[in-house]
């Protein structure tokens, strides 16, 4: 005990007698070998000046660089759907698909970059259910849970352990004795209050579980950033969900602190579901090696369908990509407005390039309208949002705070023509530091019922209005700054 003593004692002695040298050492490698915005190296370099100590932890937990690993060994999905990838690009490009629709052909560059950039493949004859409320998509899921033949697969960020994860689990115990396959797959963070006993309990009962990321000695989280923030169910390889709705009783309404849940989720059946279960697949393979499931086995049991409009790109994005894919696919959606854009995101941290966009559509005459929480889950992130959408405000934006509890919903809409909605915010961390997976809809008729759903949801807003923002008190004035210069590292 005395030798450990006198160790640990030592090993502190001498990080005190060489900080300068090891914060020395610590900013050279944010400077030279780390892949991070100019803003973000400057922050942490302020923080390891004044914080030595705190800020060297502070960075080995959340600062460290992803991008230079590949996690996911997706060759098994290039190699099966590579063709399909390059024939649509091609296609596109020398005008032989012969489309005749009309705003098909006005977005094809959209489409190029994303089967280029993320190998987001273009599906048809989807039809796609926009699913606002939290009660109403818990219905839908336990309708369609209870009607599956084959295969339940089950990914959510936050999987909170009350009655709603209990009835959900009581179907899928029923669907394990039917002889179904059932995988629930969690992120380690976001569901981590969740008891070991739980999971050991469901693989108990037949159902495969794993965790994505999983702490130290089931305690230290030592990842807080990449966080697997996807949330994605497909059944039968027939159906897929997909959105902002987590599992928990907060997400029908019934947690006092936020009151009524307002999301957006999206049910899909047709050709979508392909890059969605092939999403889950990859994702689950990474978490659990040891349970590998093969790619061909499960893609090859989706079947062309006909029973749609709707035309689907699913784009996905993480730390891992060499390219920030659901980010600039908000910047070419933003670049192609000629009328309108419409926004619902609960955090708005928008890099530059985002800012600059939209402040270039509001000059150029476009009607700009974000719609952000009157309240903060997160009080850090919440005055950051509040910085950005002062600028978005004092450059002519409409910006308006829900009033009838949280806005959750993570939701583009242009010219009333094509939709983004899925899992990522419209914020650096969605950007760059988790795992997203977002839906492209290409449809008039859908994109009106979402503006439509904007518009209805306007009358439980309040406009922040110019000189309503000017007259915040200071004390919200320094909230603001104090988190706008840490927010890079957000």
């Amino acid at each position: 005990m005395e030798n450990a003593l006198t160790f640990t004692q030592s090993v502190l002695t001498f990080i005190f007698a060489h900080l300068i040298f090891i914060n020395l050492a610590l900013a050279v490698m944010v400077v030279f070998f780390q892949r991070k915005e100019p803003k973000s190296v400057w922050t942490w370099l302020l923080i390891l000046y004044f914080l030595p100590i705190v800020g060297f932890i502070f960075y080995l937990l959340i600062g460290t660089d992803m991008h230079k690993r590949k996690i996911f060994r997706t060759k098994e999905i290039k190699d099966r759907l590579s063709n399909m990838i390059s024939n649509q690009s091609l296609g596109f490009r020398n005008n032989e698909l012969n489309i005749n629709n009309e705003l098909m052909n006005r977005y094809s560059d959209l489409i190029i970059y994303n089967l280029e950039t993320s190998g987001a493949i273009l599906t048809h004859e989807n039809e796609i259910e926009i699913i606002n409320d939290g009660q109403k998509k818990f219905e839908k899921l336990l309708e369609d849970l209870k009607k599956a033949k084959k295969t339940i697969h089950f990914q959510y960020y936050i999987i909170r352990d009350d009655e709603i994860f209990k009835s959900i689990c009581d179907v899928l115990r029923e669907k394990v004795k039917a002889g179904v396959e059932v995988r629930i797959l969690y992120d380690c963070i976001g569901s981590r209050h969740v008891r070991e006993s739980r999971w050991r309990a469901l693989r108990n009962d037949g159902i495969q579980v794993s965790g994505f990321f999983p702490a130290l000695l089931k305690r230290l989280h030592l990842r807080v950033n990449y966080r697997n923030h996807r949330k994605i169910v497909v059944i039968d390889s027939l159906i897929a969900y997909l959105g902002g709705f987590n599992v928990g009783r907060e997400y029908i309404g019934k947690n006092k602190r936020f009151g009524y849940w307002r999301d957006s989720h999206l049910r899909i059946d047709g050709e979508a579901v392909l890059p969605l279960q092939a999403r889950f697949i990859l994702d689950w393979n990474h978490a659990a090696p040891k349970m590998h499931l093969s790619l061909d086995h499960y893609l090859s049991d989706i079947p062309q369908r006909k029973n749609g409009a709707c035309d689907v790109q699913i784009i996905t994005d993480g730390p891992d990509t060499r390219i920030q894919n659901i980010r600039d696919n908000y910047l070419r959606l933003i670049s192609k407005a000629k009328k309108c854009i419409y926004i619902q995101t609960p955090y708005f941290i928008p890099d530059e390039a985002i800012i600059s966009a939209l402040t270039i559509a509001i000059y150029s005459g476009i009607s700009v309208n974000i719609m952000i929480p009157n309240k903060p889950d997160h009080h850090f992130v919440y005055w950051a949002t509040y910085f950005h959408v002062g600028e978005m405000i004092m450059a002519g934006a409409n910006c308006y705070t829900y009033e009838n509890g949280f806005m959750h919903a993570k939701v583009m809409v242009v010219d009333e023509e094509v939709i983004c909605c899925g899992t990522a915010n419209m914020d650096i961390r969605s950007f760059t530091l988790n795992f997203e997976v977002n839906a492209t809809i290409y449809n008039e008729e859908k994109a009106k019922e979402m503006t439509e759903t904007f518009i209805s949801d306007l009358k439980r807003c309040r406009l922040i209005t110019r000189d309503k923002y000017l007259s915040r008190p200071l004390l919200i004035r320094f909230k603001e700054q104090t988190c706008r210069i840490l927010s890079p590292l957000l």
